[in-house]
């Protein structure tokens, strides 16, 4: 993929917000509009929808969109776009990574003209995911170096995978607190390594702030490794509700750049832009 730098004139404007979701996911509340309609107020530069994709079979869980839904989901993102045309408003989609099913995330990259496609790990074992506070009983019964060992290794398949142009919350274990002690670099240096071999993007999601571990997605170590090998940094919200749109972009910006990144990207169908990091009292 080809990769360009452009400029970028404003602290927020730097940034894009394309981990946001609708109420076709059954846990999200207000239409793509009114999150478009806050960007705008932000001042962001560029946002996109990306909403928890089908899978094959409808009653595959809960929360998400089903393959029936599509349609309206292109009909609310072009509504978006209609009525807020004063922010480009880009369409992707989540895409949870299975071990075994990814001629399915081929399938469903056909199913639209996607600008882009977010991956994700979210189940460890077939009807287990992880973040899904139904099932935090479930943490007391398993050893926690034994989740993120699975989780690990199938995040790290995903960010090999070439499926992607952006990662998701890459420690998403860690949501209610669970972590193993010590060092836990050697969670975070394959993946990174396969992000990179990909050439896929990573996000800070500051939903982690908004979470019990109440720290972002990923830790500031797993940041500095990703960092200093050089993988590209998106900064994404993960909003479920209008009024999470960007929201603590600021924070992340900042901790951004005492990381290192001078960069963060545009996700372009066919490749990525490059837009100079402005954190907060550099705009």
């Amino acid at each position: 993929m080809e990769i360009r730098a452009i400029v970028a004139p404003m602290a927020l404007g730097s940034l894009a917000d394309y981990h946001m979701h609708t109420p076709l996911c059954r846990h999200a509340v207000g239409e793509p509009v009114e999150y478009a309609r806050r960007a705008a107020e932000l001042g962001l530069g560029e946002i996109g929808f990306s909403e928890h994709c089908p899978m094959a079979a409808d009653d595959f869980d809960d929360w998400r969109m089903l393959r029936s839904e599509i349609p309206a989901y292109l009909e609310k993102v072009e509504a978006a776009r209609q009525a807020v045309p004063e922010i480009p408003i880009r369409l992707g989609l989540e895409v949870d990574y299975l071990e075994g099913d990814e001629a399915w995330t081929d399938r469903l990259a056909e199913m639209a003209d996607f600008d882009y496609l977010i991956g994700s790990v979210h189940y460890i074992a077939p009807g287990w995911d992880i973040d899904n506070p139904k099932w935090i009983g479930r943490w007391a019964e398993t050893e926690v170096e034994e989740i993120w060992d699975a989780y690990w290794r199938i995040y790290t398949r995903c960010a090999g995978s070439g499926k992607f142009d952006l990662l998701a919350h890459p420690d998403l274990p860690k949501k209610f607190g669970h972590r193993p002690a010590g060092d836990l670099r050697g969670y975070y240096e394959p993946a990174i390594e396969a992000a990179l071999g990909s050439g896929a993007a990573i996000e800070i999601n500051t939903a982690g702030w908004r979470k019990d571990c109440r720290e972002q997605y990923p830790a500031r170590e797993f940041l500095e490794l990703m960092c200093a090998a050089g993988v590209p940094l998106a900064i994404s919200s993960d909003a479920h509700a209008p009024g999470e749109v960007g929201a603590d972009f600021a924070r992340a910006a900042d901790l951004a750049a005492e990381v290192g990144f001078t960069h963060t990207v545009r996700l372009r169908r066919g490749g990525k832009e490059l837009v100079p990091l402005a954190p907060r009292g550099q705009a």
